[in-house]
């Protein structure tokens, strides 16, 4: 009896201990999230190759009114903007983010995330209720929850029967065995045959055991986010807990060898594999999850959505403080653009400009390093911010709904052996393609056609620039020929530039955009105030006199 009550005691110890030290953990967490709230996480490595697993492999995407292409995300560093808005407490969160940020939806689903957002924005006792739950799924093996819902799942092996015949067989041995204890000899070579099967799926098991230990995981923090009424009000259909709880308890199972941490686990591990040796248990069991996992995808993923949804509207809620001049965009159905004090989120100090587009579009030119390419790659990341979270990096912001492509950032390809004019051809071509559709487009394009001469450049940019300025498709165009001024401004295109200041022999840029052309070089002024022989300075001078004046 002493024993009991000895065993009692020390099993009251054990829960009071970890109910402290997890009261501790979350007051830790708690002060955490306070103190930073509002500022972008510092220190973190992004893996994007698992970061992006989700947006790369669901299906869903092809489905959106528009999704972000790799050229886009390149030439826009949607990456390193990622890091900057990324403000999520889970791996889910994070991967459902970075899906989100590359994938235009609908209005109305776009309206529904806002008003998520600004429910964690102006409850705070929720907001880190729900950061402490997330947090529980932060570990970097959470990013492999993603491989239930996106990967292929296993086939069956073909002898899966005999599988169950042997499992069926250990058990009526040990039955025998009751009755004749030399039954109990053919144990053994039963239990060696089981052992290369069992191990032979190991890969299989090791493979999926993350995400199986992950699945659990999430399950529990569903629940508790679940729990919480504004949650539980904001989202009409969870009946996708209870789907996925079905299968609870195979995936506990599944994934029991994840939570194994010391010597003593290890010797009750030991005991454990014995058995699911000898009646294939893990091997069956396995197979069966497989099965339940093909059975409720659909649900698995929609907890998946439902985790990443909370965490990445926490995410957006943090960039609407801590000092960011964000607004609320304003969607039309009209051809116009007009935003007010705009910004790149990444310049430090950054120079706003205003543009007001109407039934007209942008040709921007300027002087060498003036800020041409910034400014409209800071209007078409606003574009994208404005429609995947509902948040703009300006005073106001106006435009349709549009589908963003770009061609600023290209190289030629040695290994293709591709030139840079024919890398310019293929990646202008598929913004004219897109052209040809209804859905309005914002076309982004720096420098068109610099890899081939004048002539040819103003005259096959005049054309391409024409036909993509159709229909309510929007263009920003920034550009060193002044003579495709001339040639725009009939074909509905408003004139913009950028321009320096020297002061003191060294450059000043403003950084505020003009109306009207460009009127002044500055190339062979920077060439003379960077100590450029005199005799070069004035050959240009001469040539530029004599030619191009």
């Amino acid at each position: 009896m002493n024993w009991i009550l000895g065993l009692l005691f020390i099993l009251i110890i054990i829960f009071l201990y970890r109910n402290f030290s997890n009261k501790k953990k979350s007051a830790r967490l708690k002060k955490w999230f306070i103190e930073n709230w509002g500022k972008p996480k510092s220190n973190d490595y992004f893996n994007f190759y698992v970061i992006g697993k989700y947006f790369e492999n669901n299906e869903h995407k092809n489905q959106a009114f528009h999704v972000i292409s790799e050229k886009v995300k390149i030439d826009l560093d949607i990456d390193e903007l990622f890091k900057f808005i990324d403000r999520t407490s889970s791996k889910i969160g994070q991967q459902y983010l970075y899906y989100k940020l590359r994938t235009i939806g609908s209005i109305e689903s776009l309206l529904k995330f806002d008003l998520l957002s600004n429910l964690f924005l102006n409850n705070e006792t929720l907001r880190l209720k729900s950061q402490i739950s997330l947090s529980k799924i932060n570990s970097h093996n959470s990013y492999d929850l993603e491989k239930l819902i996106t990967d292929k799942p296993i086939e069956k092996p073909t002898y899966l029967k005999y599988i169950y015949a042997s499992s069926l067989t250990s058990v009526l041995l040990i039955i025998l065995t009751f009755f004749n204890p030399l039954f109990s000899l053919f144990l053994l070579p039963v239990f060696f045959i089981n052992t290369i099967f069992h191990y032979k799926n190991k890969e299989n098991v090791t493979y999926y055991t993350n995400a199986v230990y992950q699945l659990s995981r999430a399950l529990k923090v569903s629940k508790e986010l679940s729990s919480f009424d504004e949650i539980k009000q904001h989202f009409t259909d969870l009946s996708f807990i209870k789907k996925v709880s079905t299968i609870q308890t195979k995936t506990e199972f599944i994934g029991f060898e994840k939570q194994l941490s010391n010597e003593y686990a290890l010797l009750f591990w030991l005991i454990i594999e014995l058995i699911k040796i000898q009646f294939m248990v893990e091997y069956i069991l396995f197979f069966s999850f497989i099965d339940s996992i093909v059975k409720e995808k659909d649900s698995i993923e929609k907890m998946f959505c439902f985790i990443g949804e909370i965490d990445s509207a926490i995410s957006t809620a943090s960039l609407k403080v801590g000092g960011n001049k964000i607004c609320t965009p304003n969607f039309t159905k009209e051809k116009q653009l007009v935003s007010i004090e705009v910004y790149h989120p990444l310049i430090e100090n950054c120079i706003t400009n205003n543009i007001n587009l109407i039934d007209t579009s942008l040709l921007l030119t300027g002087s060498n390093m003036s800020g041409k390419t910034t400014f409209i790659r800071t209007v078409a990341i606003n574009s994208i911010l404005a429609q995947t979270l509902n948040i703009c990096f300006a005073k106001e912001y106006t435009a349709p709904f549009l589908k963003v492509y770009s061609s600023i950032r290209i190289t030629d390809d040695l290994l293709d052996n591709t030139s840079y004019y024919l890398e310019e051809v293929l990646t202008v071509k598929e913004l004219v393609d897109a052209a040809k559709h209804e859905e309005n487009c914002l076309f982004v394009l720096d420098e068109i056609f610099k890899g081939t001469n004048t002539i040819e450049r103003i005259s096959g940019g005049k054309a391409i620039l024409s036909y993509l300025n159709k229909k309510n498709h929007l263009v920003l165009v920034s550009t060193h020929d002044i003579e495709l001024t001339d040639l725009l401004v009939k074909e509905n295109y408003e004139l913009f530039h950028f321009s320096e200041q020297i002061e003191n022999e060294k450059l000043f840029f403003d950084h505020k955009l003009k109306s009207g052309k460009l009127k002044t070089r500055n190339a062979i002024k920077i060439l003379e105030l960077y100590k450029y022989p005199s005799e070069i300075i004035l050959d240009a001078r001469k040539t530029e006199e004599n030619n191009f004046s």
